[in-house]
């Protein structure tokens, strides 16, 4: 706990029911409280600043007047839920927030009963808490059910499919949209607050729904006043004509930083049943300086003085991170070649594509988080001529595997993949790890997917991938790689070969994309013959053959699970070919990974330098090897 004389009402807040008995005043001066200990706990461990700082106000309104957990709140993504972790009993370990056995970064249901929901992946709230309020009302309990969604999750296509299905089961659910890309005009707050009183208020629910009992004995005039009223609520809340088409009653929107109005508001809703909406605008880093003027820096942060907004000094690899590989390269080829365009699911920054936006606006395509979408757009382009690049992390990529077969692979059409977060993804944890990738697109028939064992390889890579007729996929892991030079000329490579980057006796390791830098140091000190493989797909057989007919054990290493990837592909080549030999898979065990630091993680799994040798040495005299333990994760 932080510096107990300066959060006097939040040291006696341990669970949501400490809520209950506080006063407006007091619910007021605990946002204050809570927001002055979020910054100072995420300036000590990192994390998702900004949208938690933004919901301070909302999170202590839905707890003080829901009953949760009985009544259920499901947050979207998680990145605004620190204030929600603190206010239901786990303030005192926000210190260990996305540290190995520490709290998880997003809701996890393993965690506290009031994660009713694991998240991590966008949009996914209103779905969840959906089938919450049906199997409420098949048990026939009596609960609330909330979702609370971004503007920015509501980009996708499920967000909009759980609301079309939710306004059509007439389910007794609460769908909050936390809109923190907009503000309210000071000239109609007022207003915007009184109506939305008024029209969640009993006497207005009563009085509407008597109406309608009246009028439908005389359906002209019963059309002419819902008519009227539609219109009514459309002039005032322009919004509401979408939500309330897709069967929501809408209300607001609301200031999400006037907690007094807020609990007002809420409790009017509580009372009320059927498919609701509230919108709520609500500011990203209110309350902080730094935060406010910068909602973007401080959105996702590490370690920073809380008095400066700074964060700390850090050493800094002189090398360029895989992701900045890609962003130059990106640049540098739409420089040359006008039919290069970009398309990012909604992660501009993240995927390196900052500089390339700048550059060519009129190539970029940022789709919202809409993975399905991006993937099946760059099919369009691609059939009309472009070259389309699909900037993508590894786990969200999987949003969109119905789209890689169906609308790119199978029409072997040319669209350029390229993969970051491939592998451990370290404090982010299970839901945003990359490691199945190799075991999902290795199966395509059309598809070639190669992983680079270094910064300039990877440039060649994304080079080589666009040269090709069809699809073509490049994963890289997070961070740096071992510091190669990058070449600013670009050359193809060949199609489907390998390399023996070190030769040896007895022992033969084929390593991928990260791992082979890490079985060059194993191999040397083995004296085992190292091959730096490149592609998944397709496999170099030449070489894998001739290793196998020179050498006594194959050993084969990547970073994606073993179930599917890399090595069950050498297995089933070697299988194909009718050659028999001694292999040992090693790989990321099939299995979710706890969240912590990512050297942490890949030795838990065996990939580091100690865990490969170890590994092999075992393999090698004949004994069991024993599977790594703490990697289960239960959501």
């Amino acid at each position: 706990m932080l510096d107990s004389p300066d959060f006097p009402l939040l040291d006696n807040i341990n669970q949501p029911r400490d809520l209950k008995d506080l006063s407006s005043d007091q619910l007021v001066e605990l946002a204050d409280e809570l927001r002055r200990y979020l910054v100072n706990s995420v300036a000590r461990t990192g994390g998702h600043l900004g949208a938690s700082l933004g919901t301070v106000e909302l999170t202590i309104a839905l707890h003080h007047v829901f009953n949760t957990p009985v009544d259920r709140l499901v947050w979207d993504v998680g990145h605004q839920t620190y204030p929600h972790k603190i206010l239901t009993g786990r303030k005192d370990r926000m210190h260990t927030m996305r540290m190995k056995g520490g709290l998880a970064g997003f809701p996890k249901r393993s965690e506290s009963e009031y994660d009713t929901f694991g998240v991590g992946h966008s949009s996914t709230s209103i779905s969840a808490a959906l089938g919450m309020a049906l199997a409420a009302g098949l048990k026939q309990e009596d609960r609330k059910v909330v979702a609370v969604i971004g503007d920015g999750a509501l980009t996708a296509g499920m967000a909009f499919e759980a609301l079309n299905n939710a306004g059509d089961q007439k389910a007794n659910l609460l769908v909050i949209l936390n809109d923190n890309d907009m503000s309210i005009s000071p000239n109609v707050g007022a207003l915007n607050k009184y109506l939305t009183r008024i029209l969640t208020s009993r006497a207005y629910t009563g009085a509407r729904e008597g109406g309608k009992r009246i009028l439908k004995h005389i359906p002209p005039v019963m059309e002419f006043a819902k008519r009227t009223e539609e219109h009514m609520k459309g002039f005032i809340v322009e919004p509401a004509t979408m939500f309330e088409e897709l069967g929501f009653q809408y209300f607001g929107p609301v200031d999400g930083h006037d907690l007094p109005n807020l609990v007002k508001v809420l409790s009017n809703l509580n009372a009320l049943s059927g498919p609701l909406l509230l919108h709520a605008v609500t500011q990203k880093g209110k309350g902080y300086k730094f935060a406010e003027e910068d909602a973007l820096a401080l959105h996702a942060v590490t370690p920073f003085d809380p008095s400066t907004g700074q964060k700390l000094s850090k050493s800094k690899s002189s090398g360029p991170t895989y992701t900045e590989v890609f962003g130059n390269w990106l640049c540098d080829i739409a420089a040359a070649n006008p039919r290069v365009v970009g398309i990012t699911p909604a992660m501009r920054e993240g995927s390196g594509l900052v500089e390339f936006e700048q550059k060519f606006p009129e190539r970029y395509f940022d789709v919202g988080i809409a993975e399905q979408h991006s993937v099946t757009l760059a099919a369009g382009l691609a059939c009309e001529g472009m070259k389309p690049v699909v900037a993508i992390y590894s786990t969200f990529m999987q949003r969109a595997y119905d789209q890689i077969v169906h609308d790119v692979a199978i029409q072997n059409l040319p669209v350029l993949f390229a993969i970051d977060r491939a592998g451990l993804v370290g404090p982010d944890g299970p839901t945003h790890a990359g490691s199945f990738d190799y075991s999902f697109l290795r199966c395509l028939p059309n598809m070639v997917v190669m992983a680079p064992a270094d910064e300039n390889e990877c440039r060649q890579m994304l080079y080589t991938g666009l040269q090709l007729d069809g699809p073509a996929a490049v994963r890289y892991p997070r961070g740096t790689g071992p510091g190669v030079a990058v070449e600013a000329a670009m050359q193809t490579l060949p199609i489907g070969k390998g390399s023996i980057i070190a030769n040896g006796r007895h022992t033969a390791i084929l390593a991928f994309g990260s791992m082979v830098a890490t079985a060059a140091t194993v191999g040397a000190a083995l004296g085992a013959t190292v091959a730096n493989m490149r592609f998944i797909l397709p496999l170099d057989e030449t070489l894998i053959a001739k290793l196998a007919a020179t050498h006594d054990t194959l050993i084969t290493v990547e970073e994606n699970t073993i179930s599917g990837g890399a090595g069950s592909a050498i297995n089933e080549c070697l299988h194909r070919l009718g050659i028999e030999a001694k292999v040992l898979n090693i790989g990321l065990p099939n299995n979710y990974f706890e969240h912590g630091d990512r050297g942490e993680l890949l030795a838990d799994c065996g990939l580091d330098e100690a865990g490969i040798s170890r590994q092999i040495n075992t393999f090698l005299t004949g004994q069991q090897i024993e599977a790594p333990e703490k990697l289960t994760v239960t959501n």
